[in-house]
């Protein structure tokens, strides 16, 4: 049976002859896996031997795993402890870290390390306010190289591509981790003069490569926010702004900029309108947007098709109005768009007055007021007329189609209420252009000598200058005097005159009764 080989040195080195029977150690008779070491190593002298060494406890199997082979110096495995060796621990002399003692020793990075943090030139730990927790960033291989760099992101964000070379520092830093550059140009500047598709200095893109670019594998751009510095990208054209395949087709030097270098198929298939068949610009711009569908916003050329005036001109952002979605089959012709305004028209009834259904024969395109309306071929304008022309209103007063066309129909009022003279009480004629001209109502033609007396001929002709010689009473043009003028010295005179002169009165009326010529005879 050998002991010392399988359990522990009894007949060999330290213990060797220092017991007689199993017993001694074994202190329990039916358990030899029950030893007991402080029943020869007694305290207080164990205690006092152990005063340095941490973690001591005064129990028998506290001894064996400090001393497996009973030698007073012992094998400690530092690895049950708090603290495991690893890398350039394993090896280091227990003094080199213990020498205080093994109570109380630190366990913190910097206590032992600090002079190295505090001498650290590649990168200088110091200057950049590293963490003094050495573990966050190296492990204790050889050169204490580090596994990980978690903070990089503090100083460099390592995304996309550069996330793929996080662990190969050298491939950016070279082993200088000092004055290591941090702009794209920095690393890229041969990437950036030999690219070609496009040639980016030829084109003068700004060297900040994460304008345009992301990360990501190839480095493909996420954004191109200067594309509107070589071509504008709106409505419809910004909704495929991140697919720049569909304009560049992977080519980047030669892609057109012109709407036709893109839309020639669209322009050839148009059909509503035909663009070729009316020849339309190829510079679609002209006419669209790039709003969604490239609806036109303004179509300046329209008046090469039809002009645009008056009213029509206030819809011209509103091409369904008119077009009704079909913009080759459009009327040009007044009729075409207004047979339901000319059909339900009343005042007048356009149908039943046979008027021209060439709408701008009578109307304007400004609101449809008519201001050519030939109005002498119903009833003819002149004078006073004339100048109301333009006043519709004033003799329809809103209707049309009973309009009267004789004077009295509109002057009724203006004859009942006339005095000077009374035209009611005179019993003047109701056809007012008798007396009247148009021009400004005041007589030219009144026929005083054929309708009532000769006052321009005969032998009143000359004798009078202002009608109240004759009409004394103002505003009453009925009543007249003749004895006022023929009474020469006295009333016997004409008395005399008349002699023999059956019924003679000398009276205004008599007179005009036997002289309505104002002959003497």
């Amino acid at each position: 049976f050998d002991h010392d080989a399988m359990y522990f040195p009894i007949y060999s080195g330290s213990h060797q002859g220092e017991w007689s029977l199993c017993s001694d150690c074994h202190t329990d008779p039916n358990s030899l896996s029950v030893f007991s070491c402080i029943v020869c190593h007694l305290n207080p002298e164990t205690d006092q031997q152990h005063l340095m060494v941490g973690g001591y406890i005064y129990e028998d199997n506290a001894c064996l795993a400090c001393h497996p082979d009973g030698e007073s110096m012992g094998a400690f495995d530092h690895n049950t402890t708090t603290f495991p060796l690893t890398g350039g621990h394993i090896g280091v002399d227990c003094l080199d870290c213990h020498m205080n003692g093994f109570i109380g020793t630190p366990t913190n990075c910097d206590a032992c390390h600090m002079e190295d943090y505090n001498a650290s030139l590649n990168p200088s730990h110091t200057d950049l306010g590293l963490p003094i927790t050495c573990d966050d960033c190296h492990t204790t291989d050889v050169g204490w190289m580090p596994a990980t760099f978690d903070i990089h992101d503090q100083f460099y964000p390592l995304t996309g591509a550069h996330m793929d070379i996080a662990n190969d520092c050298v491939l950016c830093h070279n082993g200088d981790y000092v004055n290591t550059p941090n702009t794209c140009d920095g690393c890229h500047m041969p990437d950036y003069n030999n690219s070609v598709n496009p040639d980016h200095p030829d084109l003068g893109i700004p060297t900040t490569c994460d304008d345009c670019h992301t990360t990501e594998p190839g480095w493909m751009p996420a954004t191109f926010d200067i594309h509107d510095q070589y071509y504008p990208l709106t409505g419809a054209h910004l909704d495929i702004a991140d697919d720049c395949v569909l304009c560049h087709n992977g080519d980047y030097v030669n892609t057109p900029n012109t709407c036709d270098g893109c839309h020639m198929p669209d322009y050839n298939d148009a059909s509503n309108p035909d663009h070729q068949d009316l020849g339309l610009p190829l510079t679609c711009d002209d006419c669209h947007t790039t709003d969604p569908d490239w609806m036109p916003a303004t179509f300046d050329i329209h008046d090469d098709f039809y002009p645009l005036n008056g009213a029509h001109a206030l819809i011209a952002d509103d091409c369904f109005v008119c077009h009704m979605g079909d913009y080759t089959n459009t009327p040009n012709t007044c009729i075409g768009c207004h047979q339901n305004d000319y059909d339900n028209t009343t005042d007048p009834d356009h149908g039943q007055n046979n008027l021209s259904t060439d709408c701008l024969e009578c109307h304007n395109e400004d609101a449809w007021i008519p201001s050519d309306f030939d109005h002498d071929l119903h009833w003819v304008l002149n004078g006073a007329h004339l100048d109301i022309a333009n006043d519709c209103f004033a003799c329809h007063m809103g209707d049309y189609t009973d309009t009267p066309d004789e004077c009295i129909g509109c002057h009724q009022e203006d004859y009942d209420n006339t005095t000077n003279p009374d035209h009611a009480l005179a019993m003047f004629p109701t056809d007012c252009i008798l007396c009247h001209t148009e021009d400004a109502w005041i007589p030219s033609d009144f026929d005083h000598d054929g309708l009532y007396f000769p006052i321009y001929s005969g032998k009143h002709e000359g004798e009078w200058t202002q009608c109240i010689e004759c009409h004394t009473v103002a505003n009453d043009f009925t009543l007249f005097s003749c004895i006022d003028c023929h009474e020469h010295n006295d009333q016997n005179q004409v008395d005399e005159d008349h002699d023999g002169v059956s019924g003679y009165i000398y009276e205004s009326t008599a007179c005009f009764s036997c002289h309505p010529t104002g002959e003497a005879d």
